[in-house]
């Protein structure tokens, strides 16, 4: 879809990493609209513009994209909640997310007094070069403290064992093409 910048708005060059600021009137093809953030095109360069900079795009609207929109109402707090939190992070580059792409290594839950909890995830990066990575895992940091019983959540992005296709989910594989039935 082809649209205009209505406002400067910040994003992030894909796959450096690096903030930048786009004009006003920047003409923008968006090419992945998932996790309520937007992937778009300007020539030949990719940029991710965060949902905080959603309104910048002209006659765009992506509707309710929060993890609260995604996993309110499934009841008590559980492991669950957390996995779903992180189904609504998405490489900016590839239509799946992190989860089903196989990148989330190691989730642990610890229940603290006042029945907070803290949330530590260990995950990789389907490249050690790209830059994305601490862009990604702040977003699996935002999701999973959206969550109200989350008190803090912290992400480390680990590259033991190296990722590879294999990791890449039944879901996932479906949904990038790579199902052989």
């Amino acid at each position: 879809m082809e649209t205009r910048l209505v406002r400067d708005c910040s994003a992030t060059i894909i796959p450096e990493g690096t903030a930048i600021t786009l004009e006003k009137d920047t003409p923008v093809y968006i090419t992945q609209t998932l996790g309520g953030n937007v992937t778009v095109r300007v020539g030949k360069r990719l940029y991710r513009i965060s949902n905080l900079d959603i309104d910048a795009l002209e006659e765009v609207d992506l509707g309710e994209t929060g993890v609260s929109a995604q996993v309110s109402g499934q009841g008590e707090f559980s492991e669950e909640s957390v996995w779903a939190a992180l189904r609504q992070c998405f490489d900016p580059e590839i239509p799946v997310n992190i989860v089903d792409l196989g990148l989330v290594y190691d989730l642990r839950i610890d229940q603290l007094e006042g029945g907070k909890r803290d949330v530590s995830i260990k995950m990789t990066l389907t490249a050690q070069g790209c830059g994305m990575g601490p862009t990604i895992a702040q977003d699996a940091k935002n999701r999973v403290e959206q969550l109200d019983e989350v008190e803090n959540a912290d992400v480390q992005i680990v590259w033991d064992p190296v990722w590879s296709p294999q990791m890449i989910s039944d879901t996932g594989r479906k949904a990038l093409g790579l199902d052989s039935s």
